[in-house]
């Protein structure tokens, strides 16, 4: 049976593609990570970052809070609860638990907002046009502050770019393929950036 030129078009891309695209999904240890949808990382709450917590009908309880610059918020009843690091999702959990000591809360009726992102930072240095300290409003990419910093430069190794990460365990370094993702045209699959990442470009 003789293949139409659309359909053999269609199976070389897939050969050519899929190889890569393994590749990439298969990268793991903790010097490296997998490429993964940007659309499915919910933002991480930081220092500055101005937060609404509401209960619903118990007005009386709604409160705008400021997370601090030691991570921290205030809230009635609780004193004081780590914010930094969690998602508003985790955060609205943990105040549910934590508030269910002092007063029937169930689940779904305390919801956290983030009003105002301070904290989104990301410093991209090395072998770029404009480097420098950039920063966002939402989720971002590798590549969106690559594009802040103007793109690589003619001398840039694009193949051993790093994002350097502080985390509760200690700093972790992880390593990122610009040449691949390019060459792959996945650009679905992209390598997310937390505040206070940084981006070096060798």
């Amino acid at each position: 049976m003789t293949m139409n030129p659309a359909a053999t078009l269609r199976t070389l891309f897939a050969l050519l593609v899929l190889p890569l695209f393994l590749t990439a999904c298969a990268s793991t240890g903790s010097n490296s990570s997998s490429l993964l949808p940007t659309e499915t990382a919910e933002y991480r709450i930081g220092p500055s970052d101005v937060l609404s917590i509401s209960i619903w009908n118990k007005e009386n309880m709604d409160r705008t809070v400021t997370v601090r610059p030691d991570g921290m918020i205030s809230f009635p009843l609780l004193n004081e609860v780590r914010a930094e690091g969690l998602t508003p999702t985790a955060l609205a959990e943990l105040l549910t638990v934590s508030l269910r000591d002092y007063m029937e809360v169930l689940e779904g009726e305390l919801t956290v907002v983030v009003d105002e992102v301070h904290s989104y930072t990301v410093s991209v240095l090395g072998e770029v046009r404009t480097p420098g300290r950039y920063e966002f409003n939402n989720n971002a990419t590798v590549l969106d502050a690559l594009a802040l910093a103007g793109g690589l430069t003619e001398f840039a190794s694009g193949s051993k770019i790093q994002i350097i990460r502080n985390e509760p365990t200690g700093r972790r370094t992880i390593n990122f393929d610009y040449n691949d993702l390019v060459s792959a045209r996945a650009t679905n699959m992209q390598l997310g950036v937390y505040p206070g990442d940084i981006v070096l470009v060798p």
